[in-house]
């Protein structure tokens, strides 16, 4: 079961699944089962140049978007000045804490609403099942918008990029299965000691290893939610219905 949350966002922009989905066509590629053995499948949408550390230990938000950002417009900026812009943005998008605490850091709902604001998205929030669900989805929304993807890690605590994967086959494809996760911790080279040590830049995880961090958010009634227990992720484009039925 694949659950979208949707926030409201200020650029209507167009179908961007619709248009790589006729390019295919076009260069008389298929995106339905192909005949023969599948092929392996990977896909690396960042250049390391693109990674960027976090200026303090509650920027990671931020961070992300930043590299989310060098991604989608290569030779962007990688300053500790437009890091804390962003971060800014999204604290101010992320709401009030459930408990009525003062927010330190920025939430998932921050982080999506700040990358559409910039005119980076369309971004939404989606929650998945199980992993290999989330990685299935992501991997998806990476072929068709050549765009990366956000990882909520740590149960809900901290904010990684997922920038390619490796795949058994064209993640399009009916019966697909995403095998690795490459991806990009803004609190590299630091690590937790709860949570293990940082992958270094533009690491290729495998599932098992991702999902040592990457694990469902943290369930509570504070967190009354559809994304409550969920892996959550920070997509670049709306899923359809088609694309849910192969999930």
């Amino acid at each position: 079961m694949l659950t979208v949350r949707t926030f409201r966002r200020p650029h209507a922009l167009r179908g961007l699944a619709q248009v790589a989905l006729a390019c295919l066509l076009l260069l008389g590629v298929s995106a339905g089962p192909a005949s023969g053995a599948p092929r392996a499948f990977n896909l690396d949408l960042g250049a390391r140049a693109d990674f960027v550390a976090q200026t303090n230990f509650v920027q990671c938000v931020g961070a992300s978007m930043q590299m989310m950002l060098n991604m989608i417009e290569p030779g962007g900026d990688r300053t500790a000045a437009t890091q804390l812009k962003l971060q800014n943005l999204a604290r101010e998008w992320s709401g009030q804490r459930p408990d009525g605490m003062e927010r330190q850091g920025a939430s998932v709902r921050g982080w999506a609403t700040g990358l559409n604001l910039l005119g980076a998205g369309p971004y939404r929030l989606a929650g998945a099942t199980t992993i290999d669900e989330a990685l299935l989805v992501a991997a998806q929304a990476m072929r068709l918008t050549g765009k990366p993807v956000g990882l909520l890690m740590w149960r809900g605590r901290h904010a990684w990029v997922m920038s390619g994967f490796r795949a058994t086959g064209d993640p399009l494809v009916a019966g697909t299965k995403v095998t690795a996760a490459i991806v990009e911790d803004p609190l590299y080279p630091h690590g937790s000691s709860v949570w293990g040590p940082s992958p270094a830049p533009g690491a290729t995880l495998s599932v098992e290893a991702l999902g040592r961090q990457f694990v469902p958010r943290r369930s509570s009634s504070r967190f009354g939610n559809a994304l409550s227990g969920k892996y959550v992720l920070v997509l670049p484009f709306e899923l359809d219905s088609k694309t849910i039925s192969r999930v």
